[in-house]
C-alpha cells in the first residue's frame, strides 16, 4: 500500500498552501481530503475552482448535492458520503432527499427523483446516455443546460472520490457522525 501525507497549510507544498488557508478560513478547519490533494497543488486548485464553478450553476443547493451524492454512491466514496450528508444538513437539503441517497432509494418529488436516474445514467454509461433518458429528463423539467451541469457535478467528483480512493483519506472528526458505508444501501 502506497502511503499518502495529508498535509497541513505548514507541511503543504508552497503551491497549495493558499488553498489550504482559504478552506481553513471558510470551514475552521483543512478537510483531511484537501490535505491529501495538497500532495499535488495542481489537483487542489483545480478542485476548489471547480467546486465554486459548480456553485454558479442554475441548479439549487438540493441539485448540487443530488448529482454529488449520487455519484458518491455510485463511486463508493464512504468520505465523500459522509461529507456531502454533513454539508447538505447545514444547507437544508430535506431529509428525506439525504436518506435516499444515502440508501439509493427514490425521492419522492418526482423531479429531483428525474434528476437522480439522470445523474446515475450519466455514471453508469460513463457518459453515454441514451437518447430516451436524456428525453426523459427534459421531459421532468429540465434542460440541455442542466444536462451539462450534471457532467460538471460527475467530473467534480471524479476528483475527489478518486482522490480518497487512492489516498484512503481519513474521516474528518466533522463529518464522522454521518459516516456511510456503501453495505447501508438497498438490496438490489
Amino acid at each position: 500500500m502506497t502511503d499518502f501525507t495529508t498535509h497541513s497549510i505548514d507541511t503543504a507544498p508552497a503551491a497549495a498552501k493558499p488553498f489550504l488557508e482559504s478552506a481553513k478560513s471558510a470551514y475552521s478547519f483543512v478537510p483531511n481530503l484537501l490535505g491529501n490533494m495538497a500532495e499535488a497543488p495542481a489537483l487542489l486548485e483545480g478542485y476548489m475552482s471547480l467546486a465554486g464553478i459548480f456553485g454558479k450553476t442554475d441548479l439549487t443547493e438540493t441539485e448540487r448535492q443530488i448529482i454529488l451524492m449520487t455519484n458518491n454512491r455510485l463511486n463508493g466514496c464512504t468520505y465523500c458520503m459522509a461529507a456531502h450528508t454533513t454539508i447538505s444538513q447545514m444547507a437544508n437539503v430535506p431529509a428525506d432527499v439525504v436518506e435516499a441517497l444515502r440508501t439509493d432509494t427514490p425521492i419522492a418529488d418526482a423531479k429531483l427523483e428525474a434528476l437522480r436516474k439522470f445523474a446515475i445514467a450519466v455514471t453508469e454509461s460513463r457518459g453515454w446516455p441514451t437518447d430516451a433518458q436524456v428525453n426523459a429528463f427534459l421531459a421532468a423539467g429540465y434542460t440541455r443546460q442542466t444536462v451539462l451541469e450534471v457532467i460538471l457535478g460527475t467530473a467534480l467528483k471524479v476528483m475527489s472520490n478518486y482522490t480518497n480512493h487512492i489516498a484512503r483519506t481519513e474521516l474528518d472528526d466533522a463529518f464522522a457522525p454521518n459516516a456511510w458505508a456503501p453495505d447501508t444501501v438497498k438490496a438490489a
